[in-house]
């Protein structure tokens, strides 16, 4: 039989890359490769030592190099795919991870001067440091009435390129004044793929406030920092590429590092949770995609333009053309239920775990499925990481209420889990709120596999869960992006017909379970009301003692 043409997607997520090869035709998922981040996060020290406050996290930019070099190799190879039957390669990242560069795309941190200060560095996407600039933002612009807030639910985040920016510029101004590109992680692997510096549609809208082909004005700018009013223009403002069209083609250089042919398409970048969603077969009004790992981000298109409390932004086009592409999310879920292991998995449950054969996620998740709701006592909030959606509040932090001497660590566990069904459901409340229906929730990403959290969500949601077919969604979407950048497909949604995979209904919501879970889903809303609103600033007041201790 001939050789079928074939695409390469590349994911990007928070520890590691991963590539897989896909077949054009049919989204078959040839093989995939992994390769960590030999930095991971960078959330104590510098690579030379020095130290970094809390709420801090980058990375290194080299690190996504070393993806290109190792994990796309890898992948062709045990596809046992020739690299003249690859027609194109798209990326997906994680966002808002942005970076500061000179005009060629060298990263400050890259430099021997810059080798030793924070604001140099790739400024990860659960960088929360720039809390207090975000504030400011959000005061000015209701003080302004700026009409592109609501596009946001009301409220910009700290993960976001404005407030990160504007933490640069006060915190250490030379950095500032060096960089010459403020750049999304997203396009600036792009660039090192294809020569050229594209700005993707997806993260200039949903991370960089840019509305109805602006962005905030420079007056507006100026009055949160004079030396902010040139931001937009000098180091933001760029080209922009929409999602599926092509940035360039692959160079020379980048043939080499990748085993792939050089002039191929180059996909313009994307996120991570928005290439999900295609890849999931939405692509229809109304169905939400949750992706699912160390956090959660909630997409969902609609022929329904409504102002959602909380929303990281809505955005024309910003999913699928002629849609309004909505984004939500959770800042910690998988992060959540690790730190569960790491802090609270006595040496006696460890010992037990080994015995079995199982991980300590798996061991307690048995312990847990084998209680009725309720029985452990306990009520949690979400918000280990701050609340994205639907607080965007990065100063949150988490609660367990109801704790004795006999709770044991899967009682906790299952609090936990049941918590982040709990923040999904307030961020579905708050579509149906604005008259933006959610008609079905597909689930994506690693924490799939744990059945006892997809049941969970579907009796807290009271919808049926279907579940991607793909244990790399983020990378196919990516990969389907290509096919239609490489003229493969006319669009994405056609993409999607072919290539797109999900199980529907997988999970059904039990009706006892569902009305239990409706009891302890409104006491989870007085405590999310309470911490989270303004009743009680508790939460706030300790990290201002926590950031004058650790002065």
């Amino acid at each position: 039989m001939p050789e079928e043409p074939c695409v390469v997607g590349v994911d990007f997520g928070t520890l590691s890359g991963r590539a897989v090869v896909v077949r054009v035709r049919d989204g078959a998922e040839l093989a995939s490769a992994e390769h960590a981040y030999r930095h991971a996060v960078v959330d104590r020290e510098l690579p030379d030592g020095t130290r970094l406050p809390p709420d801090w996290a980058l990375q290194v930019p080299s690190d996504y190099l070393e993806v290109l070099r190792h994990a796309v190799p890898e992948a062709l190879t045990a596809a046992g795919v020739r690299p003249g039957q690859v027609i194109g390669i798209g990326t997906d990242f994680t966002a808002c991870t942005v970076l500061p560069v000179l005009a060629d795309g060298t990263p400050l941190c890259d430099l021997p001067e810059y080798a030793a200060r924070p604001h140099a560095y790739v400024k990860l996407w659960r960088h929360h440091a720039a809390q207090g600039q975000a504030d400011r933002i959000n005061a000015l612009a209701v003080e302004r009435k700026e009409p592109w807030l609501e596009r946001y639910g009301g409220k910009v985040s700290s993960e976001w390129e404005f407030a990160k920016a504007l933490q640069v510029l006060e915190e250490d101004p030379e950095v500032y004044r060096r960089m010459e590109r403020w750049v999304e992680a997203a396009d600036w692997i792009v660039w090192r793929l294809c020569g050229a510096y594209v700005r993707n549609a997806c993260t200039a809208g949903y991370k960089g406030q840019y509305q109805d082909g602006t962005y905030p004005s420079r007056t507006y700018l100026e009055a949160l920092n004079p030396g902010f009013a040139g931001f937009v223009t000098d180091k933001l403002e760029h080209p922009i590429g929409q999602l599926g069209d092509a940035a360039g083609v692959l160079t020379a250089e980048a043939a080499a590092w990748t085993g792939l042919p050089e002039g191929i398409a180059v996909c313009v970048g994307n996120v991570d949770a928005h290439v999900t969603a295609p890849a999931a077969g939405a692509v229809e009004p109304g169905q939400m995609v949750a992706i699912m790992g160390t956090s959660t981000c909630h997409v969902m298109s609609s022929d329904q333009h409504g102002v959602v409390p909380g929303m990281c932004g809505v955005v024309d086009g910003g999913i699928l053309p002629g849609l309004w592409g909505y984004e939500a999310g959770q800042s910690g879920v998988g992060d959540i239920f690790a730190w569960s292991v790491r802090t609270g998995f006595p040496a006696e449950y460890a010992e037990r775990a080994a015995a079995a054969g199982q991980s300590p996620h798996e061991y307690l998740t048995d312990l847990a499925a084998g209680q009725k709701v309720g029985e452990h006592g306990l009520i949690a909030l979400d918000w280990h990481s701050g609340n994205r959606s639907v607080l965007v509040d990065h100063e949150l932090s988490g609660v367990i209420v109801g704790q004795t001497l006999s709770t044991r660590p899967e009682d906790v566990y299952r609090a936990l889990l049941e918590a982040t069904a709990f923040g999904t459901r307030t961020i579905i409340d708050a579509f149906a709120s604005a008259a933006v229906p959610v008609k079905e929730l597909i689930i994506a990403g690693g924490l799939t596999k744990n059945a006892l959290l997809m049941q969970i969500y579907a009796d807290v949601t009271r919808r049926p869960l279907s579940i991607i077919g793909s244990a790399q969604g983020p990378a196919l979407g990516a990969a389907m992006h290509a096919a239609v950048a490489a003229g493969a497909y006319p669009d994405i949604q056609a993409a999607a017909a072919s290539m797109g995979k999900a199980e529907r209904g997988v999970y059904q919501p039990d009706p006892e379970r569902a009305l239990a879970y409706d009891r302890l889903y409104a006491e989870y809303r007085l405590l999310h009301d309470y911490f989270g609103r303004g009743a009680n600033d508790v939460m706030h007041r300790l990290r201002r003692i926590r950031a004058e201790a650790s002065a």
